[in-house]
């Protein structure tokens, strides 16, 4: 029984995510982010895998 109801409440926000992301002002935002992360990435000085062992 519990289990259907978890199901039911996530099913309900990733409706709501779906919709909230649609927004051209939330898809600015989204792209925005994900820009900023990927600089991280790019410009980062540890590894993918985390820290050096030397």
């Amino acid at each position: 029984m519990a289990g259907m109801f978890r199901k039911l409440i996530a099913s309900g926000v990733a409706a709501k995510l779906m919709q909230e992301a649609r927004k051209p002002q939330n898809q600015a935002k989204i792209k925005q982010m994900v820009a900023q992360m990927q600089q991280k990435r790019k410009g980062g000085g540890t590894p993918p895998g985390g820290r050096t062992y030397r």
